[in-house]
């Protein structure tokens, strides 16, 4: 059986774009990727991060407008990287049917890949977008963590492959995900 996709925009608000690594090229590819999902009735869940620095109903806490969902789209609000924990995503998803997630967003190695992985581990298959994530600049003051091209690169290479017993994983650009291709691996033009 196909599966049924829906887009996932993690996080991609003001506060956190604000400090994000390659923004505009990150904002811009998932802009087009969830326009072509719109356009092909994929469904398109935005997630937003809320805690002490965005707090809700702030102008950081807002989704930038590029990637501002829709009337009627679902919305899931969270308190932790992981986007199931504690909120209804997985309720949300399951409700519309779907099996696959194609995962976007902020921050890379943080709530994109903590996403990621349990979304895995609650049996969906997984289409990390290559160009459609990222991380914070890097500052002087963050000499202990990766920079943000290798951070991002390491995410796909891991992703490229990681075995996941009874899932289908894989890592593809913005352009190449397809919402309407009719068979092989739906959603995502064959590599």
């Amino acid at each position: 059986m196909p599966p049924t996709a829906a887009l996932l925009v993690i996080d991609m608000q003001n506060t956190t774009v604000a400090m994000a690594h390659r923004a505009a090229e990150t904002v811009a590819a998932i802009a087009g990727l969830s326009e072509r999902a719109r356009a092909a009735g994929v469904p398109v869940v935005t997630v937003r991060q809320r805690d002490e620095d965005m707090v809700h109903g702030t102008e950081g806490w807002q989704v930038v407008p590029e990637l501002a969902p829709r009337e009627g789209e679902p919305v899931v609000d969270k308190t932790t990287p992981d986007s199931f924990l504690g909120t209804g995503l997985d309720e949300t998803l399951r409700a519309l049917g779907v099996t696959e997630v194609i995962v976007t967003g902020f921050a890379t190695e943080v709530c994109v890949d903590t996403t990621a992985r349990q979304a895995l581990s609650r049996g969906y298959d997984l289409v990390v977008v290559a160009d459609g994530h990222t991380t914070s600049v890097r500052t002087e003051e963050d000499v202990d963590l990766v920079p943000a091209d290798r951070s991002i690169a390491q995410a796909n290479a891991v992703y490229r492959v990681i075995g996941w017993p009874g899932r289908r994983i894989r890592v593809r650009a913005a352009a190449d995900v397809d919402f309407a291709a009719p068979e092989g691996a739906p959603g995502v033009r064959p590599a």
